[in-house]
């Protein structure tokens, strides 16, 4: 490991994370301001930013293509409330760079697609702050050097797309279902968060060369006991972020998104950014079995699970949604199993695969009418398969467990978002009372308002 890295590294990483960063801080201000930026200019800085990042990332990794070392790189301190503060670390490797280019020119193509896509649209500007967001965050998770800057990388993430889940607010339904969302995502938050402070409390350290770092660090190591605990509680915010079983419940709610959102979120990215950490925690893996055979057993029911629900899927954006799924249920199955080169390359080729395939949807359901249009009739459904070997009996239990997804749905919303959301009332009320607030229906009749109360 190189702790002194050249000073052109340096500078790409640097341009890599602050560029977005400064996007975010442009485009958020002038929203904040009410002086939103016209489309036009938008829509160029933002595929400007994307070519710098996507260039910089490139010739980091480049410059990795011939060496295995991994390099700490340290920007200062943005806390100084304890001894040694929060400092601002990046761990730089084939596997960071790798990931953190894929994001780049992924969030690169959605950006552009979504300029046209978006035109006119009332929350263009809305919708770029929280992309601007979202790759900041998912930079500052591949990159991270200390688990501060993971998290604020994961909750950039979470945060953005529970937003854009609720982008067409002025309906009910997807503010609901970015709620629904959001509640999940606290539960992985919290797992996260646990696993940080066990981590500073069982090594004394915020560093993640303990978890993504090679056997050469010389940093204190996890006992058996240790590594388990904080493997396990990783697997879980993994399975919330991801939609691993049980959480999967919540992943056809966020299709209420854009497209564009949907193909970054669902499709591309950030459904695989619990891979990508699992993949960067295999040191830590590969310390407990225990936590090796939950992750492999939640793969493998998850890819079944969302290879039997795809299938019976109304609409084409839940059915690319649960077939991505499928998908990352593999891989975590790959990661569970040591084959890290072969998971990152199938996370690799399945993200630009279900970009293409999100982005294109509309476009195809598009042709399909025009070819029922053509014939009069639908085309005639594919026979044969699996279902074809299975017996009647079990084919129609297997077909209602399907197309009630599993009843995961009304699962999560009476276990995590019902509670929440009372939970939320509840602090609500406790503190209006203690702000003695007097609600309008604790007015006086005819006192409408405040000015009406003080007279």
């Amino acid at each position: 490991m190189m702790l002194m890295p050249d000073l052109p590294l340096k500078a790409m990483i640097f341009v890599s994370i602050g560029s977005p960063v400064m996007l975010l801080m442009i485009l958020g201000a002038a929203s904040l301001i009410n002086r939103p930026l016209p489309e036009r200019i938008t829509g160029r800085v933002t595929a400007g930013v994307m070519m710098l990042v996507s260039a910089a990332l490139l010739a980091a990794l480049a410059s990795y293509s011939t060496t295995s070392d991994q390099t700490l790189l340290s920007f200062g301190a943005w806390s100084t409330s304890y001894e040694k503060g929060i400092a601002l670390e990046f761990l730089v490797d084939r596997l960071s760079l790798g990931f953190a280019a894929l994001s780049a020119g992924i969030v690169g193509v959605v950006s552009a697609f979504s300029n046209r896509y978006l035109h006119r649209e009332s929350g263009y500007n809305r919708y770029f702050v929280l992309l601007a967001m979202f790759v900041t965050g998912m930079l500052l998770l591949a990159l991270a050097g200390n688990v501060e800057v993971l998290f604020v990388g994961w909750e950039f993430v979470g945060l953005s797309s529970a937003l854009l889940v609720a982008f067409f607010h002025e309906r009910p339904a997807p503010a609901a279902n970015a709620l629904r969302v959001f509640s999940v995502y606290r539960i992985s938050d919290a797992a996260m968060l646990t696993a940080a402070v066990l981590l500073h409390h069982f090594a004394g350290t915020d560093s993640v060369l303990l978890l993504f770092g090679s056997t050469h660090s010389s940093l204190p190591a996890l006992t058996g006991a240790h590594a388990t605990i904080i493997a396990v509680l990783l697997i879980v915010a993994v399975a919330g972020k991801s939609a691993l079983l049980p959480f999967s419940g919540w992943l056809p709610r966020a299709m209420e998104g854009p497209t564009p959102s949907s193909a970054v979120y669902y499709g591309s990215l950030s459904i695989h950014a619990g891979c990508f950490l699992l993949l960067r925690a295999a040191p830590l893996l590969e310390q407990s079995t225990t936590a090796r055979v939950l992750a492999g057993t939640l793969g493998v029911l998850t890819a079944l699970f969302a290879a039997m629900t795809t299938r019976v899927q109304s609409d084409v954006k839940s059915s690319l949604a649960y077939a991505s799924l499928t998908q990352v249920g593999v891989i975590v199955v790959e990661i569970a199993s040591g084959w890290y080169t072969v998971a990152f390359l199938h996370l690799a080729g399945h993200a630009c695969f279900r970009l293409l395939q999100f982005l294109s949807a509309p476009n195809v359901l598009h042709d399909l009418h025009g070819i029922e249009s053509a014939l009069g009739e639908r085309p005639p459904a594919r026979s044969g398969g699996v279902e074809a070997i299975v017996p009647d009996h079990l084919r129609h239990r297997l077909f209602l467990i399907a197309l009630e997804r599993g009843f995961l749905d009304a699962t999560l919303h009476r276990l995590i978002a019902e509670p929440f959301s009372r939970l939320g009332d509840t602090l609500t009320r406790f503190d209006r009372w203690l702000c003695d607030v007097v609600t309008p229906s604790r007015l006086p009749l005819g006192l409408e308002t405040w000015d009406d109360r003080d007279e």
